[in-house]
């Protein structure tokens, strides 16, 4: 059975009878049979009748979501299975600092990015074979520059700087100026086009010098906040450099995580798009955006709700889940447990509900 944590049992059973009742009136045979409480959402894990077309239930959206009494709902293939999401009534948000005290080990270079559908904490190692670069798209209050700090934090938070160093590049220096004080950094932010140049011209300089002696580490993550804005007033030299990285970094060590609003190919470049095989994905104005964010069709971007609502593609799986975030009482208590040595991942939960 689904299990229910401020969501009650009596609620999840109403529900589940009423996506089967919707289904059934339909000529839609359908057991839903169990799911999962996320901070932000319903997972019902339903089994159509044999010989019952998804299409037919794909096209009960809006019914279901009548039903459910929720502005949306979203049904996913899961398997043999279909999965219909549903938003909480109570919606929770993921803060990262009782995100961080209740992992038992966060390994280096690895980045928190949230609650999975699942229930699970969503972790990510740049380093791995099938991440190197990671491409965050999102429209405003979405929730993307949230997740772009929460990343660095925890990046920052589990590995030393003899392991990790950070580069910052925000061109409107708004969202990521909260990590200025970091001691990973390698320079300050750099916060305008000049800067930025100087900053991806050093790294590539890094890339090229690390290819001839051998080495890898330290890792370097560049966080680029705004890419599209960069790209427009930092013109064709910030492209090819980034280009250049995202092409050649992974083997030096050098590991691009890029923000971008609407990412177009016309923006970007095919050839830049083309070596993220990681994209977060957030709400989006359209099915044509959501693919473009997403490289692939039918991904559901442009169905997710805001405020942290995201999916992950990797390896063409496609992962949902609510995006961790630091709320500014958490920052300060982070940045000093941090400045102090203290232990941060493991230790007891001190926020009353998290």
């Amino acid at each position: 059975m689904l299990a229910a944590t401020s969501v009650t049992q009596e609620y999840l059973e109403f529900q589940s009878n009423r996506i089967e009742a919707v289904l059934a009136s339909h000529r839609v045979p359908a057991r839903v049979h169990g799911g999962a409480v996320s901070p932000r959402w319903i997972r019902f894990h339903l089994t159509p009748a044999i010989g019952a077309r998804i299409a037919t239930v794909r096209n009960l959206s809006e019914e279901l979501a009548l039903a459910l009494g929720a502005a949306d709902v979203r049904i996913a293939r899961e398997g043999q299975s279909l999965a219909v999401e549903v938003p909480r009534p109570d919606a929770k948000p993921v803060r990262l600092l009782p995100f961080l005290r209740g992992l038992h080990h966060l390994p280096p270079l690895t980045a928190c990015l949230g609650i999975s559908e699942d229930g699970r904490p969503l972790l990510l190692r740049l380093p791995a074979p099938d991440v190197a670069h990671v491409l965050i798209a999102g429209t405003t209050g979405s929730g993307k520059t949230e997740l772009m700090r929460s990343m660095v934090m925890s990046l920052a938070v589990g590995s030393r700087q003899a392991t990790l160093q950070i580069a910052l590049i925000d061109p409107k220096m708004r969202g990521l100026a909260p990590l200025a004080g970091l001691r990973h950094l390698i320079a300050p932010p750099a916060a305008t086009p000049p800067a930025a140049l100087d900053l991806l011209r050093r790294l590539a300089d890094e890339m090229i010098r690390r290819d001839a002696d051998g080495v890898s580490t330290p890792h370097i993550a560049i966080v680029v906040d705004e890419t599209l804005d960069l790209l427009m007033t930092g013109g064709k030299e910030v492209e090819s450099l980034l280009t250049r990285i995202a092409q050649r970094g992974r083997e030096a060590g050098l590991h691009l995580i890029l923000g971008a609003q609407k990412p177009s190919a016309a923006a970007l470049g095919g050839m830049l798009k083309a070596n993220f095989p990681v994209r977060l994905v957030g709400k989006v104005a359209s099915a044509d955006d959501a693919r473009i964010a997403a490289g692939l069709g039918a991904s559901g971007a442009e169905k997710l709700q805001g405020r942290g609502d995201f999916i992950a593609i990797a390896s063409g799986q496609v992962t949902r889940f609510q995006a961790a975030f630091l709320p500014a009482p958490d920052w300060a208590e982070l940045h000093r447990a941090m400045a102090q040595g203290a232990r941060i991942v493991g230790t007891r939960l001190d926020d009353e509900g998290d």
